[in-house]
């Protein structure tokens, strides 16, 4: 098994934060919205070094997002920030109408998704997001895994046109991915070649798979590790091609389970390659106030939850 190692635990809103920056000095066609949460979601680093290209809207975020796509009209390549909840949920008719409809460039940048939000409760923690943007039509969905593909998510983003959803998170997480590594949107990246069960994973959820496979491999079990950080599109070529080797599927995300990346990959092998499917998500509950690890335990999407997981695919298998 491919050994990826911890660098340090960073919050991947940072890296969101810092390749802003960077990308508002490579294109003076960057510019960035934020609706009353610039520490939070850390556009504060780009306020300060450009201030003439930052718009604080305040707690306005329909109109955050209709100020976002009038300015692609002119040329410029908005992100707007705030809240995965806001983000999504409270402007879903201007994102469907303004952005998603209409084409138009936007980059929709989502931090404190999920419930590793974690003390700010089930009213903060949106579980729903990746499912309400991939139904869109024309909306690309990105939830990278650490601080530096985050990073190179969000300057990727940059060089798309399109809309683009990009979900982020609170807490310190373990940065295990390269830094300064190529992000193909669309593209999944295999972390961990393997022959008995293929593991799907997505955001905070592809540190918990890679340790879960270190387990499995303890116990005799080759399990293929791959991160699928861009929801929409799905890398069918990547998910089918493992599938097709190991016959069976566990998805792990930090999400609910309807709507999901376990959702899409079912879709994909309904239509192309059926085979056993077990996912570890939300289970149709909204969330509560908690530490990130003790959330992640009591609502299924620990460690131990893909081993468990992992095994009862591989029962049906059989």
């Amino acid at each position: 098994m491919n050994e990826y190692i911890n660098q340090g635990s960073k919050d991947t809103r940072s890296g969101f934060g810092e390749a802003l920056v960077e990308l508002g000095w490579q294109n003076r066609d960057v510019v960035a919205l934020c609706a009353d949460l610039t520490g939070s979601v850390k556009m504060d680093l780009f306020a300060r070094e450009f201030p003439g290209r930052f718009i604080q809207v305040g707690i306005a975020e329909a109109n955050m997002i209709g100020i976002a796509a009038g300015l692609t009209i002119g040329g410029k390549i908005p992100f707007t920030g705030t809240f995965a909840n806001f983000s999504t949920g409270r402007v879903y008719d201007q994102i469907r109408q303004s952005v998603a409809y209409s084409n138009k460039n936007v980059k929709i940048c989502a931090s404190h998704a999920g419930l590793t939000l974690g003390e700010d409760g089930a009213t903060h923690q949106n579980l729903e997001d990746m499912g309400m943007m991939k139904m869109l039509p024309n909306m690309t969905v990105i939830c990278p895994c650490d601080f530096n593909q985050t990073k190179a998510a969000t300057i990727a983003a940059a060089a798309f046109s399109g809309p683009v959803y990009l979900r982020f998170g609170r807490p310190k997480w373990p940065n295990f991915t390269p830094p300064g590594q190529q992000f193909v949107i669309g593209k999944a990246m295999l972390l961990s070649g393997g022959t008995d069960v293929s593991i799907f994973a997505t955001g905070h959820m592809v540190w918990n798979a890679l340790q879960a496979g270190k387990l499995l491999e303890e116990q005799g079990i080759s399990a293929e590790i791959i991160n699928i950080h861009t929801i929409k599109p799905l890398d069918d070529e990547a998910i089918l091609a493992s599938v097709r080797k190991t016959g069976c599927v566990v998805s792990a995300e930090e999400h609910m389970r309807n709507g999901g990346l376990g959702d899409s990959i079912a879709q994909l092998l309904a239509r192309e390659f059926p085979v056993p499917v077990e996912m570890v998500a939300v289970d149709d509950k909204f969330g509560e106030s908690g530490k990130p690890e003790e959330l992640l335990k009591k609502y299924g999407l620990d460690v131990p939850d893909i081993v468990a997981a992992a095994l009862n695919v591989l029962s049906r298998k059989k």
